[in-house]
Parts: C-alpha cells; sequence; structure tokens
C-alpha cells in the first residue's frame, strides 16, 4: 500500500501539470516554427502527415504492432511499474541513438525519423499496455493507446479533454469508434514542430534528434503511467 499511496500523490502532481497552461517560451516558439516550416520543402510535410496517417490506421486495425499476452502473474501496482520504468528507460535510449543518426544526415535522412519514431512510441505503448494486463488485441484498448499517444502530445485544451475522456474511460469508451486522424496529427504536428524541425537543419541535426527524441519519449512514458494509473485507481479504490 505504501508505493500506492505514493503513486496517487504522483499522479496528483501529474494531474496539476497536466491542466497548467503551456510556458510563455513554447506559446512564443509557435511563431519561430512558422518561419521553419517555410524553410522545410512540401514533400517533408507530405511525408510526416501521411506517416501520421498510417501510424494512426495501423494501430486500430492491429495490424502492425503486436505483443505477447498480458501478462497475469503481474499483481501488484509496484511490479507493472517496475518492468514499465525499466522499458521507458530501454526505448528512451532506443529513441536517443535514431534521432542521433538521422539527424546527422541532413534533411532527407532527417525525414526518415519522423515514421520511425511514431513506430517507436507506439511499441513502447502496446508494451506497456500488456505490462500492465490489458489485451491489445482488443479495439477499445488499441483505441485508448491513441488516446494516451493524443494527451501526451497535444495543445492546452485538446489535453484537457483528453484527460477527461481518460478519466471516464469506461463509461465513454462505447461511444468512441474511431479517432479524428486529422485532428490528431494536427495536434502531434503543432506539439513537436518546432524542435523536431530543428533536427532537420544542417549542422545541429544530431544534437538536436538525440536531445528531441529521449525526452519525447521520458514524456510519453510518463503519460502512460499515469493514464494507466487513473485506470488502476478507479477499478480497485
Amino acid at each position: 500500500m505504501a508505493y500506492e499511496d505514493k503513486a496517487k500523490d504522483e499522479l496528483k502532481q501529474w494531474r496539476q501539470k497536466m491542466k497548467r497552461k503551456s510556458s510563455l517560451i513554447n506559446r512564443l516558439s509557435k511563431k519561430a516554427q512558422t518561419k521553419i516550416n517555410e524553410k522545410i520543402p512540401q514533400k517533408a510535410h507530405t511525408i510526416i502527415t501521411e506517416s501520421i496517417k498510417k501510424m494512426v490506421q495501423a494501430t486500430l486495425a492491429g495490424s502492425e504492432f503486436t505483443t505477447k499476452k498480458p501478462d497475469s502473474g503481474l499483481v501488484t501496482l509496484e511490479e507493472k511499474e517496475k518492468l514499465v520504468k525499466d522499458k521507458i528507460d530501454a526505448y528512451k535510449r532506443t529513441a536517443a541513438v535514431e534521432g542521433a543518426g538521422t539527424g546527422a544526415g541532413g534533411i532527407f535522412l532527417g525525414l526518415a525519423d519522423f515514421p520511425i519514431l511514431l513506430s517507436i512510441k507506439m511499441r513502447f505503448l502496446f508494451e506497456t499496455a500488456s505490462l500492465y494486463g490489458y489485451n491489445t488485441k482488443l479495439y477499445e484498448e488499441r483505441l485508448f493507446i491513441l488516446h494516451v499517444f493524443q494527451l501526451a502530445f497535444s495543445s492546452d485544451k485538446h489535453r484537457n479533454d483528453t484527460l477527461e475522456l481518460i478519466d471516464n474511460w469506461e463509461e465513454r469508451k462505447e461511444e468512441l469508434i474511431e479517432l479524428d486522424w486529422r485532428l490528431f496529427q494536427q495536434e502531434y504536428r503543432d506539439y513537436i514542430d518546432f524542435v523536431k524541425m530543428l533536427q532537420l537543419l544542417p549542422g545541429i541535426g544530431a544534437i538536436v534528434g538525440a536531445y528531441a527524441n529521449y525526452n519525447l519519449l521520458d514524456q510519453l512514458g510518463e503519460t502512460a503511467i499515469n493514464c494507466y494509473r487513473i485506470r488502476y485507481f478507479n477499478q480497485y479504490s
């Protein structure tokens, strides 16, 4: 119970952080982002948009990301989260190495990072769901994964809407049939474009790529843990 009390405190702090407005720096970066976007070829924007669309479709169809059956031997929240945190560390290292490699190659190789990073993030989320005991073969669980992803990388307003949905997942999941991938991709792009577009610029791409990917996986990991904590405490409290 000591671990669960600690987890509840961390969940409360995370909720407060999620409900705070974005920092002034983040809001100002939107202006800089617009100027950088103008320097990026249209081909790049097309590749990014199509990558996100395909990832959403593959997740909903369950055609690409598979995991082993949920581990019924993991009983306590502490046991589950020890393995999840190990996964986060492993995926952060993988993402950093991949970001550094593609970032060092300039704009065209840097473009390859977008679909690869999306795949890394989704594989992490599928494995995390399984460790928490959820069956990713079920459509509703794959839909939940996409909402966790969306919560991690979205604007202030959409973040609050998504958090409210996750808070009431059992009651509201039946009304959700599919995800608006256009809204999904716009929220994702608006969130990460500034730093990820810097990765495409010559000279700094490798450093930016490694740093950005590492931190994006760290943020996704924190979001996933707290989303599954919400479901856990809703079920057992």
